[in-house]
Parts: C-alpha cells; sequence; structure tokens
C-alpha cells in the first residue's frame, strides 16, 4: 500500500497537487491500495486569544476554518471516487506536516509550493523548504 500526504491550505496550487496525485493514481503500484491523507494546518493563536476565548472556541474555530480549506480538494476527490482520510491539525505548520507523514508512515508527501495570498506565498516558501528538510520520505513540489 501507498500512502500520500497532501497539506491542503485552501490554494489553487494545493488543488493542483490534488489533481496530480488523481490524475497520476495508476503510477502508484496499485491505485486501489492508494491512501490518500489530507491534511490542513492552523497556525495557534497567540495566548492573548485564549484570555477572550475558552479553549473549545478555539477549537471549534480551527476544525470551522480546516474543513473550509480541505472542503474543495475533498470535493476533488469525491468527484473522482478516490477515498481519503482528512485531519485538522494545530501547531508550526512545516514540522506537523513531516511529523503526521512519519506518524502515518507515508511513502510521499505531494504538495503545493504556494499558499493563499501575498504574505502566505512568501511564508509557504519557507514552510516548503523545511518540510522538505525535515522529511523522512520523498517532497513532490506541484508549482
Amino acid at each position: 500500500m501507498k500512502k500520500v500526504l497532501l497539506p491542503i491550505d485552501g490554494s489553487a496550487c494545493a488543488l493542483r497537487a490534488v489533481a496530480l496525485v488523481i490524475a497520476n493514481r495508476s503510477h502508484y503500484a496499485n491505485p486501489d491500495d492508494l491512501e490518500i491523507h489530507l491534511v490542513n494546518v492552523q497556525a495557534p493563536f497567540s495566548h492573548d486569544v485564549s484570555r477572550f476565548s475558552s479553549p473549545e472556541q478555539v477549537l471549534a474555530f480551527h476544525r470551522e476554518q480546516s474543513e473550509q480549506l480541505l472542503s474543495e480538494a475533498r470535493h476533488l476527490l469525491d468527484a473522482a471516487g478516490v477515498s481519503y482520510t482528512c485531519y485538522c491539525e494545530v501547531g508550526k505548520v512545516a514540522e506537523t506536516i513531516s511529523g503526521l507523514a512519519d506518524a502515518l508512515h507515508c511513502d510521499q508527501i505531494v504538495m503545493g509550493t504556494h499558499g493563499r495570498a501575498a504574505l502566505s506565498e512568501l511564508l509557504a516558501g519557507a514552510i516548503t523548504l523545511k518540510v522538505i528538510h525535515l522529511a523522512k520520505m520523498p517532497v513532490l513540489l506541484v508549482k
């Protein structure tokens, strides 16, 4: 079984990574044995936010944001008839991505190279480089 982790931030670039995996399922040993894991990682709030919101409210907010950002990727996979598992995580983005890939024993990480906005695109380059540095498995970058 091949396991692929797809970090999703809702950007067009991340969705191209999803489309690439869907289109190239036959390149993985047996397409029916392909195990796809979608993950959205939310950066944690500063401690100041916790003074105004309960931990449950913060968790609900992060989950809602993750689900919204994962929705288009889920739609693409559903339309292609491909099964997958979703993860909504909170933490340092690159560390969380590489840590989850390790924990799931993934064979590959497939991710976009640019984020959602101008600042995110700048940071995503740094996140992408950090994932490449931390990952113990191949990382396929989609431009």
